[in-house]
């Protein structure tokens, strides 16, 4: 072999070692699968038991056997025909089991913050409600006070003229009263003169009466 192919030998061996080291392999469907310290059944076992799904970092390949790390540490050779790159149908189904899950918490999570979203705008609502039935109330005791106050100002108006009526009334009964007064008093007077005036008639009655009576003449021839 020359020198140069040799070189180019060593290059993709070693490109072969670099690409194997960049990937993980998983034990497939076994129950165990023996790690062994050569590429064939004839040598040892150095590791054993390595259950489904066990993650294999890939150091080297082979036509039949994978040369790998173990989780513990362990370097040796496994059959490549146990070894899968993806994870078994059980770690998938635990994975996809593990989304499901946190899915469904986050779908609880969401559910009860909608629950509360709802209650808390329910709550607003109500509340809402209430202010409003409230804001129609106070407009009704509004347009009540308004129209007691109307009435109010109608009672004063009434009130006052009843007041200036009331006042003209007695203006007018001082007046009559007074008039009253003034026709008792002529009254009087009236009633004073006609007795003088009877008085004086019968007075003159008694003058003048005896004086109309004849005078008997004296019999001189008696």
């Amino acid at each position: 072999m020359t020198p140069l192919r040799l070189l180019f030998s060593l290059v993709l061996i070693v490109s072969s070692v670099s690409v194997a080291q960049a990937r993980t392999v998983w034990v497939d469907d076994q129950l165990y699968l023996p790690v062994r310290s050569g590429a064939g059944t004839q040598y040892r076992i150095i590791e054993n038991a390595l259950p489904s799904g066990t993650p294999l970092e890939v150091l080297e390949t082979g036509d039949n056997y994978t040369r790998v790390r173990t989780p513990k540490g362990t370097e040796g050779w496994v059959a490549s025909q146990y070894l899968s790159n993806e994870p078994i149908a059980a770690d998938q189904l635990r994975r996809v089991s593990r989304q499901l899950d946190e899915t469904q918490s986050e779908l609880t999570e969401a559910r009860q913050q909608l629950a509360a979203v709802t209650e808390e705008r329910n709550s607003l609502q109500n509340a809402e409600n209430n202010l409003s039935n409230r804001a129609e109330d106070l407009q009704t005791e509004l347009q009540r006070i308004k129209n007691i106050a109307a009435d109010s100002i109608n009672l004063e108006r009434r009130n006052r003229e009843l007041r200036e009526e009331n006042q003209k009334l007695r203006n007018d009964l001082e007046v009559l009263t007074a008039e009253n007064e003034r026709l008792e008093a002529s009254k009087e007077s009236d009633f004073m003169l006609l007795g003088a005036g009877l008085v004086f008639g019968g007075v003159l009655l008694a003058l003048i009466i005896p004086m109309l009576k004849p005078t008997r003449k004296t019999d001189n021839w008696a």
